[in-house]
């Protein structure tokens, strides 16, 4: 981890697109050279994020995703901003289009349901490499255009040395059908539709 200036820091956003944002501020930005630059607030209760920040955890997380094969964004570097209490990281955006854009650019019925297949058989693969994605959906799941899957947004994901059980195997399949616009999506595959009864 390397401490960012506040001078550097704006020197560094100038220019930038805010691409998520909430009451806190600013999340995610698009630098004008098209890296990406997450912050993330620093906790000051006592919590798990306070003993290992997100930050920490989306490149510990990256480097782990790449040894295990699995696409997802290159880590550049990763920064403390002490003037605005943020961690940051900065990275290479994994290409491709998130499933839910790929949906909403047009798909046909053969190539859904293709999709649809491509997607449990990469969570089951994930699952067997022993990868909990607590927050899996079509919005963080990407299509390359090497037609892989891949992961972004992944702070919130833990790997075990192990292949996971069924339970939390099941359990994680629910979390990709949470949504209902997935849901209604994924359910016109008869396997899909299975795990969600």
């Amino acid at each position: 981890m390397q401490l960012l200036g506040h001078d550097k820091y704006l020197e560094m956003r100038a220019g930038a697109r805010v691409v998520e944002q909430d009451e806190h501020g600013e999340k995610v930005l698009l630098l004008p050279d098209g890296t990406y630059f997450k912050l993330f607030r620093r906790k000051r209760v006592l919590t798990s994020a306070a003993w290992k920040p997100y930050a920490q955890r989306f490149v510990e997380n990256a480097a782990a995703l790449h040894r295990l094969g699995i696409p997802c964004p290159q880590v550049l570097q990763h920064y403390r901003i002490p003037a605005i209490s943020r961690d940051a990281v900065h990275y290479l955006p994994l290409e491709g289009e998130t499933i839910r854009q790929v949906i909403a650019g047009g798909l046909g019925e053969a190539r859904a349901d293709a999709l649809r297949h491509q997607l449990l058989e990469f969570i089951h693969h994930i699952h067997s490499l022993g990868i909990f994605f607590r927050s899996a959906h079509l919005g963080n799941i990407v299509l390359t255009p090497e037609n892989t899957l891949g992961l972004i947004d992944i702070s919130d994901l833990k790997i075990s040395w192990f292949a996971l059980g069924p339970f939390r195997r099941r359990r994680n399949l629910r979390h990709v059908l949470r949504c209902r616009e997935d849901r209604e999506w994924l359910r016109k595959s008869t396997d899909w539709a299975e795990l969600d009864k």
